[in-house]
């Protein structure tokens, strides 16, 4: 519990900051879903269950 009052100021950052953490956190999951549907082929299902196909190269 703060002594002080908080500054407006304050307030509005915590609010940018906190929208700016939010879309940080979307654009995360973005990208892991578009890599997952990438790397297995458009079945995720299997990929997230941990059955993995590994392929030879021979």
């Amino acid at each position: 519990m703060s002594i002080t009052k908080t500054h407006e100021l304050h307030k509005r950052r915590f609010g940018r900051n906190v929208g700016v953490g939010l879309l940080l956190t979307a654009f995360i999951f973005i990208v892991f879903g578009m890599t997952m549907v990438k790397i297995t082929g458009g079945d995720v299902s299997g990929a997230l269950q941990g059955k993995g196909k590994i392929e030879n190269g021979d």
